[in-house]
C-alpha cells in the first residue's frame, strides 16, 4: 500500500513539474484567455457530455489466422455528469462518469455480444491554470467496473484513483492515471497481474486539429505491458467525427477475458469530448 501511495504522490508530482514547465511552452499559441473568463466558462458548460472517446471500430486478430471468431465489433459509450453548478472547495467540480465497452462477435451465428463491460464513477475535478490559460485537469475518483455476469464468468473490481491531463503545447497532451485496486470479484482475484496499477500515454495533434494519433501504456508485472495506439482523421473540418484506428496489445481489453493475450487491429468511427479526452 505504501509503494502505491509513493506512486500515486509521483503522478501528482508529474503534473505540476509539466504545468511549470508549460509556462512557457504553451505561450507561444493564441492569445491568453483570462482565468475568470476561463472558470466562468466551466459553470456554464453543459452539464451532461462526453467523457471519454465514444467509437465503433471493428477488425481482426493480428498474429493467428483472421477467422469469424477472432474478429469482432468494439464499441465504447461514455458520458459525464456534473452535478455541481458552481465550484466546490479548492476550485473544483464534481462529476458522475459512466464508460460501457462491449464485445461483438458480428460474424458468428446469432450475433453474440460476448463481452459487455459497466464502469460508473464518481470524482472531483480540478481545472488547472498557468498563466491565465487552461492547461488540462485533475481529478480524484471512485470507479466500479463489472461485467454484470453471475457464476463462474462473474468479474469486478473497484479503483480508487487519481488522474491527470496536461496540454504541454496546443499540439501535445500527456495524461496519467494511478489507482489503488480493490478487487471483489470471485474470479478474477489476479486481476491487476494483467491490468496493472497504472497507465500513462500521450496524444499529439496537428495544428488544423484535422489528425490526431496517441499511445496509451498499461504496465504490468515483470515489466512488460499492455499498449494501446490509435490514429484519428476528422472526415469534415467542423463535425466532430473522425475515422478512427486502434490497435491493442496486451491483456486486459475486456473483462471476461482478461488474463488472455490480444493483438487487435480495429478501424471504424470516433465521436470526441470537445477539449481532450480521458483515458
Amino acid at each position: 500500500m505504501g509503494r502505491l501511495l509513493r506512486l500515486l504522490l509521483s503522478i501528482l508530482l508529474l503534473s505540476v513539474g509539466i504545468s511549470a514547465g508549460a509556462q512557457i511552452l504553451v505561450t507561444g499559441g493564441a492569445d491568453p484567455l483570462d482565468i475568470d473568463s476561463v472558470k466562468q466558462d466551466f459553470s456554464n458548460q453543459p452539464y451532461f457530455g462526453l467523457y471519454k472517446d465514444n467509437y465503433f471500430i471493428f477488425g481482426p486478430a493480428i498474429g493467428p489466422k483472421i477467422s469469424k471468431h477472432n474478429t469482432n465489433v468494439k464499441f465504447q459509450i461514455s458520458i459525464s455528469q456534473r452535478l455541481t453548478r458552481s465550484t466546490l472547495p479548492w476550485g473544483t467540480y464534481l462529476y458522475l462518469f459512466y464508460t460501457q465497452k462491449c464485445f461483438w462477435n458480428v460474424l458468428e451465428e446469432s450475433l453474440p455480444m460476448t463481452d459487455l463491460n459497466f464502469n460508473p464513477g464518481i470524482g472531483i475535478t480540478k481545472p488547472l491554470f498557468v498563466k491565465n490559460r487552461y492547461i488540462g485537469k485533475m481529478t480524484f475518483l471512485i470507479e466500479h467496473e463489472s461485467n454484470g455476469r453471475d457464476s463462474i464468468q462473474s468479474r469486478s473490481w473497484n479503483r480508487v484513483a487519481l488522474a491527470g491531463n496536461v496540454m504541454v503545447t496546443k499540439n501535445l497532451m500527456v495524461h496519467a492515471k494511478a489507482w489503488i485496486p480493490i478487487v471483489d470479484g470471485q474470479n478474477n482475484k489476479d486481476i491487476v497481474k494483467y491490468c496493472g496499477f497504472c497507465q500513462f500515454g500521450f496524444q499529439v495533434v496537428s495544428d488544423d486539429k484535422r489528425f490526431s494519433g496517441g499511445l496509451t501504456v498499461v504496465p504490468r508485472k515483470n515489466f512488460s505491458c499492455n499498449t494501446i495506439l490509435d490514429l484519428s482523421y476528422r472526415i469534415f473540418k467542423r463535425d466532430n467525427q473522425y475515422l478512427f484506428l486502434q490497435y491493442y496489445n496486451g491483456y486486459g481489453e475486456g473483462l471476461l477475458d482478461y488474463n488472455k493475450y490480444h493483438s487487435q487491429l480495429r478501424i471504424g468511427i470516433l465521436i470526441k469530448p470537445k477539449l481532450f479526452s480521458d483515458f
